[in-house]
Order: C-alpha cells, then sequence, then structure tokens
C-alpha cells in the first residue's frame, strides 16, 4: 500500500462513499446524525486505505457538488444550501476524526485523524 495507490488509472477505484453523503448533509445542516447513518459511513471507510481515506471523501464532496450543477465559488445553492462552502469542505474533512480513523498525510507515512487536503481542495 501507498499513497500511489490512490491516484486513477491505478487498480483502487475511488468509492463514492454513498453511506457519508447523509452525514455530510445532516452535520452541514446541523442535524443530528443517527448513530446508524454514521456507523454505516465510517464501515464505508474503514474498508479504505489509510492512504486514500481524504481522496474518497474529497471525491466524493466533488461528485455532490456536480450531481447539483455547482460550479466553483457559488455558495448557498445545490448541494448544501444552509452552508458555506468552507463549512462544508471542514466538515468533510473532519469525517475521518469522527469515524476516529487514522489518516496518512505525506508520504513519509505521517498521520493524522482529519483530512487537510480536503479543507484544501479549491472546487468542493
Amino acid at each position: 500500500s501507498g499513497p500511489w495507490m490512490c491516484y486513477p488509472g491505478q487498480a483502487f477505484q475511488v468509492p463514492a462513499l454513498r453511506g457519508c453523503r447523509p452525514v455530510l448533509n445532516l452535520q452541514c445542516n446541523g442535524s443530528k446524525v443517527p448513530e446508524a447513518v454514521l456507523r454505516d459511513c465510517c464501515q464505508q471507510l474503514a474498508d479504505i486505505s489509510e492512504w486514500c481515506r481524504c481522496g474518497a471523501l474529497y471525491s466524493m464532496l466533488d461528485s455532490m457538488y456536480k450531481e447539483h450543477g455547482v460550479q466553483e465559488g457559488q455558495a448557498g445553492i445545490g448541494a448544501f444550501p444552509r452552508c458555506r462552502r468552507e463549512v462544508v469542505k471542514l466538515t468533510a474533512a473532519s469525517i475521518t476524526a469522527v469515524c476516529r480513523l487514522p489518516i496518512v498525510v505525506d508520504a513519509s507515512g505521517d498521520g493524522a485523524y482529519v483530512c487537510k487536503d480536503v479543507a484544501a481542495y479549491p472546487d468542493a
């Protein structure tokens, strides 16, 4: 395993993380996330290599925006009508921490729990 396996064109296919979409929507809108919904999301993330979890989260976020036809720079519409983009990105970045799932933040193998690259992802 390693960061190379997370890039498009490799054997690894980025999962859709369908179980994490409701977590993001509920958290962003200030609603309580039911335990079963959170457990489903965390299980889907746990099945992904710790090298690839953040990439899977920002891929999920990007696809949610694209499904709603939202372009970069637009806020308050589409997938998250009550949430500013910065809040959406930070919420997505913290899902790994909420699930208590470690991630690898760089090629040195240093670990963390919050995805910095999701928070910095410009298109999300």
